[in-house]
């Protein structure tokens, strides 16, 4: 699996560190940098995992809200102190599918202070089709403190064995390593991981059909004038300005199982995973028949 994914992304088998999904990694890096007195600066929201584990390591946590749902990237930046270090961008930002671009990126990452470790979580690279979405494997070779983490749990759909993997220098690796718990990934995943990377044209087939599903619902929110985040991601973050929590019950109720935004700080909508063409007709459907009851549409 290491040399499959060294010669996928085009890096050197040192450069990687695999945990138990890239939760693990996230908490690997947490437990190496993080202690009492040290700060770590993400967005609000952004994937819980990053507070949570921070917070295991008694760390200050510094929340920047987003904006638009966007990362505020001028704001964390100006949060960064002496005392920072790890900088979490997630990209795409889980729950609102948004992306910091190519230009906005390389600008921060030009800015950040040397001592500061910047994390970008790519859990969801493989949907990302717009064209300024950075690539950020080659900027290992320019920022010495960057670390790109990534996953086999979203496109690549082996959630349940957990596997992902952060990449970043050589010298970065071997300091964390010793963060690592042994035999953190079985055998079975690692070579289920191993022939996945072999079936790109199933990658691809997948965000070619999860791409033309996404306009479909941009289509239904814009005809019912739900606000929405356009998405970069498998999934759609939508507005109902209701009660998130409501939303979720109606169409739980119903057989369909959403993400309330109540509890991912977004209290007025839901996130909604994109499936197939099948599995979306029926989101669509009781989504038009809640706008009816509550005379939205």
């Amino acid at each position: 699996m290491r040399e499959k994914v060294a010669k996928h992304l085009g890096v050197k088998e040192t450069q990687l560190l695999f945990g138990n999904g890239s939760d693990e990694v996230v908490q690997i890096l947490c437990r190496a940098f993080l202690e009492p007195g040290a700060n770590t600066v993400m967005a609000a929201p952004t994937f819980p995992q990053y507070r949570h584990n921070a917070i295991i390591e008694r760390a200050e946590v510094r929340e920047v809200p987003l904006v638009d749902g966007r990362h505020d990237l001028e704001a964390m930046l100006a949060v960064i102190d002496e005392n920072t270090r790890i900088v979490w961008i997630c990209n795409p930002n889980n729950p609102t599918g948004t992306y910091v671009n190519d230009t906005e990126l390389r600008a921060f990452l030009d800015r950040v202070p040397r001592h500061v470790l910047v994390v970008v979580d790519e859990a969801y690279y493989e949907y990302a089709t717009a064209p300024d979405y950075p690539q950020t494997v080659p900027l290992l070779n320019e920022y010495e403190q960057l670390v790109v983490m990534r996953t086999f749990s979203k496109a690549y759909g082996l959630a349940a064995l957990r596997v992902g993997y952060g990449v970043a220098s050589e010298t970065l690796i071997r300091a964390v390593e010793p963060a690592r718990e042994p035999f953190n990934t079985s055998t079975i995943a690692q070579a289920a991981a191993a022939a996945a990377l072999d079936d790109q044209a199933f990658i691809r087939a997948c965000v070619e059909r999860n791409r033309a599903e996404l306009e479909r619902y941009y289509r239904f929110c814009e005809e019912n004038g739900l606000k929405y985040y356009p998405s970069q991601t498998n999934f759609l973050f939508i507005d109902f300005g209701l009660d998130g929590d409501e939303v979720f019950r109606y169409l739980l109720e119903r057989g369909v199982i959403v993400r309330s935004g109540q509890a991912l700080g977004l209290p007025t909508g839901v996130r909604v995973t994109v499936g197939t063409k099948e599995q979306n007709d029926r989101v669509l459907e009781l989504v038009s028949q809640l706008l009816r009851e509550k005379q939205l549409a």
